[in-house]
């Protein structure tokens, strides 16, 4: 019987256990440093765990060598997410953008699915018990523990990355993996709240729009996205920025926030003419009322140099076209992002050129598979990087059969 140790009870290191048990002859050990498996799991989609997107595709992943991807994603696509969790029992529902969620709305009825799994395959869990050291022996490895040494015949290290250190997130892997030869790429905190000048943020918190968001440096679009936006204390938050937040890490100095609130084919002008002839008499605070939460609405009239206790009937065409491009083109300064304890995921990690994209094994470590956010892979926001961790977890614990 060949013993395999996976390193990581997260979402790539639990689908990696329990594909390797499926075979009967191996005997599956599962180490994790917490209490419990999954913790960060639980966290994901606000708590409701958005599993998998139905239109992931390898366009929807970065990395210094992002199309290393496309095999563990074309052979487990998210219909083949689907069907693993229903044959589990979970029951899922399907929302806009192909975000994928357990029917219960809760993420706990995920983890319970894997938990029964787990138990039901014979997957042998060790929590509380962090891995140490990693060596070489015997033509298998030697994984050190504070229990002591587990020798295994292969070794699978799903340790997850540096994002969310307060659910977990560590930098345990990239430790291990340094003395077996494989480096790390620049590590950078991604699907973040994007910190702005913030003037306009404080005064919106917890408003929340649907935008399009583009980011810029000068005249150059760094990227755009599309989605909620949730304002903070000190910036901008929700699935609108986060998409943008892996861009805003890399992108320097001079970064600016441009938010549409409109859709691009409003005639916003001709919008807020019919209202300023139908309600002639309302204050100017109100230009907005009706079309944006608000709150928004009147900071937008604040932004766009309007007297909000002037009458709606006596601004000229000239501050409507200005009160236009306030909601059209409203602009926010970008200081940073916020760091590695509020991220839901690590941009950058080990890096893919040393491992076969076909198996997940190291070119020069036989039989040591390394799969998940540990490696330099990372999705957009909406599900994809849970799905690039069941499919590499998935392909890690074929175990390059």
């Amino acid at each position: 019987m060949n013993t395999i140790v996976v390193i990581g009870g997260g979402a790539s290191g639990l689908m990696a256990a329990l594909t390797a048990a499926e075979n009967p002859e191996n005997r599956v050990i599962l180490l994790e440093r917490q209490q419990r498996v999954g913790r960060k799991l639980l966290a994901t989609g606000n708590g409701r765990c958005n599993l998998t997107n139905t239109g992931a595709a390898p366009e929807n992943y970065h990395g210094e060598q992002a199309a290393f991807a496309e095999y563990a994603l074309s052979r487990f696509t998210p219909q083949d997410t689907l069907d693993f969790f229903h044959r589990l029992g979970l029951m899922t529902v399907e929302e806009y953008g192909g975000r994928v969620y357990p029917l219960s709305n809760s993420a706990n009825s995920v983890l319970d699915v894997l938990r029964f799994a787990l138990e039901k395959a014979g997957v042998e869990l060790r929590t509380a018990c962090p891995a140490r050291q990693i060596w070489r022996r015997d033509g298998g490895y030697a994984v050190v523990t504070d229990e002591g040494e587990i020798a295994c015949d292969r070794l699978i290290v799903a340790c997850g990355g540096a994002a969310g250190a307060k659910l977990g997130g560590v930098s345990d892997g990239y430790e291990l993996l340094k003395p077996l030869g494989h480096k790390r790429t620049a590590l950078r905190p991604a699907l973040t709240q994007i910190l702005t000048a913030p003037d306009y943020p404080r005064a919106l918190k917890g408003v929340r729009a649907q935008v399009t968001l583009r980011l810029t440096a000068g005249d150059a679009v760094l990227g755009e996205s599309r989605g909620e936006l949730q304002f903070t204390e000190t910036g901008v938050s929700g699935p609108a920025a986060f998409d943008l937040s892996r861009a805003a890490s890399l992108g320097g100095e001079g970064l600016t926030l441009h938010a549409r609130f409109f859709p691009a084919d409003a005639d916003t002008f001709a919008h807020l003419a019919s209202r300023r002839e139908a309600f002639p008499d309302q204050p100017a605070a109100e230009l907005f009322t009706g079309m944006l939460h608000n709150r928004l609405g009147r900071m937008l009239v604040k932004y766009a140099a309007l007297d909000a206790n002037r009458p709606i009937g006596s601004l000229t065409d000239r501050e409507l076209r200005r009160a236009a491009k306030a909601c059209t083109d409203f602009t926010l300064p970008v200081r940073g992002v916020e760091g590695f304890d509020n991220a839901q995921v690590t941009a950058g990690g080990i890096r893919t050129a040393g491992f076969n994209p076909e198996t997940l094994e190291s070119w020069f470590m036989p039989g040591l598979f390394v799969c998940g956010e540990l490696l330099d892979i990372d999705g957009d926001c909406g599900g994809y990087n849970l799905q690039w961790a069941w499919a590499s977890g998935r392909l890690a614990g074929r175990l390059g059969t």
